[in-house]
């Protein structure tokens, strides 16, 4: 990270007009957290079509959050954990002394993809984008070459026996999922038909393989501790609410995972702000800003990974922000697109774009730096920052119907967010392979 960012502020003083540019990002930010929530969930919605819940009378457990939070008053953050800015890079170098998130996409026609999107029968709608018309498939053939060194090439049956008799769980949002659903294509080409099984769609999803007595999993908790949210078909309401100090229930589903996979990013980066609901039985709630909601939901998590996890016996990694690539001006000066249409990567070295929130980077890796051993990251966004051509776009399965005017405009509907398969998840996983 600290290699990172002195990269970052050597590239900012060379430009005369830095306090500008400055200023047009801020705008960019505020615009793009204006939006992106909406967008994001019409496309976490992916099962909404089948059940429909009144959030009035949604209840988990023993709570009904409809009666929780009549009012609010702003959050003011008491003390708090103590900042603790890491001196060393990102705990992710898996391949010796090797940084193999730096680095650059090359084209492979040979050994990509992976897998096909049509032999899969687990693939979902949503990510399934040749399926949905698209005909560009060099998304797909893309491999992701370290600067320093080479990944070992992936093997699913390797990777099969480093699962044996173990449950590996992914749990985050549906941007976890995807990475889920990729693993799971990668994995059942080579089990024997009638030998894997899938489990139907809920909170927690499991795909197994039943020869080598394992489990690749998915629950559903998009803001890690407990929260209106957590229903993994109805989740949109006008406020979102957390209970920021209970990582506990979530935690009853993961704790006897043998390897965790972890993300949250997306759902925080909302305009209203987020509720604080502290004791079930409160009507006032505190209202915090996305970010230091998110930073309080790490520090739960933090604590449950402090208090439980040996990393002798468990594996625990984190997946940062996965970008978004909503404005094709930030790559293409004076366009007015989005990833619609855009069929190549990015080739500026560290390319970032608003998608991405360095403020937020920089509080996740003071978070896992109190961790140590206990967390490994899995630091996949700057590699998917230049990967504008990986998203769905207009090629998915849309639950809910196009109106007229947004088919004349396919951008106002593409889906900038999520990532085709094969396609980028699939390295995602594949530096995931190098580390175990």
């Amino acid at each position: 990270m600290q290699k990172w960012q002195q990269q970052q502020q050597k590239k900012r003083t060379c430009y005369p007009v830095f306090a500008f540019l400055i200023s047009l990002c801020i705008l960019a930010s505020l615009l793009y957290n204006e939006n992106i929530i909406q967008i994001q969930e019409h496309m976490e919605s992916s099962l909404a079509h089948t059940s429909s819940l009144n959030s009035e009378t949604w209840v988990s457990g023993n709570l009904n959050w409809s009666k929780a939070c009549v009012s609010s008053r702003d959050y003011k953050r008491g003390g708090g954990r103590a900042r603790v800015v890491s001196r060393v890079a990102w705990r992710g170098k898996v391949r010796g002394e090797c940084d193999v998130f730096s680095g650059k996409w090359v084209f492979d026609n040979d050994s990509y993809p992976l897998y096909d999107e049509g032999n899969c029968p687990y693939m979902s709608d949503q990510l399934a984008c040749r399926k949905h018309g698209r005909r560009d498939l060099a998304y797909q053939k893309w491999r992701w070459q370290p600067n320093e060194c080479n990944l070992k090439r992936w093997n699913a049956t390797e990777m099969l026996e480093k699962l044996r008799g173990k449950r590996l769980m992914f749990v985050g949002d549906s941007l976890n999922r995807g990475q889920w659903i990729s693993m799971v294509c990668m994995l059942q080409s080579v089990i024997p038909a009638g030998k894997h099984s899938m489990t139907p769609n809920a909170r927690l999803t499991i795909f197994k393989a039943e020869e080598y007595n394992a489990t690749v999993e998915f629950y559903w908790a998009p803001l890690l501790v407990e929260s209106n949210s957590d229903d993994p078909v109805n989740h949109r309401f006008n406020e979102r609410i957390i209970r920021p100090n209970s990582a506990l229930k979530h935690a009853s589903q993961w704790e006897n995972a043998d390897i965790l996979v972890f993300n949250t990013y997306l759902w925080w980066r909302s305009g209203p702000k987020i509720k604080l609901l502290w004791h079930t039985e409160d009507e006032i709630c505190e209202a915090a800003d996305g970010f230091e909601a998110m930073k309080l939901a790490l520090e739960a998590w933090e604590d449950w990974v402090s208090s439980n996890v040996d990393p002798l016996k468990k594996r625990v990694f984190f997946v940062t922000m996965s970008p978004t690539h909503l404005l094709s001006q930030e790559w293409k000066p004076r366009s007015e697109g989005n990833c619609f249409q855009e069929t190549t990567p990015i080739n500026k070295e560290f390319y970032w774009g608003t998608g991405s929130d360095i403020a937020t980077m920089q509080m996740v890796e003071n978070v896992l730096s109190r961790l140590h051993s206990k967390v490994s990251v899995l630091n996949i966004t700057q590699l998917s920052e230049y990967r504008k051509d990986g998203h769905p776009s207009i090629y998915r399965k849309f639950w809910e119907t196009i109106s007229p005017q947004m088919l004349s405009d396919p951008k106002s509907y593409a889906d900038c967010i999520h990532w085709c398969l094969p396609g980028v998840p699939d390295v995602w996983n594949e530096l995931l392979y190098n580390s175990l």
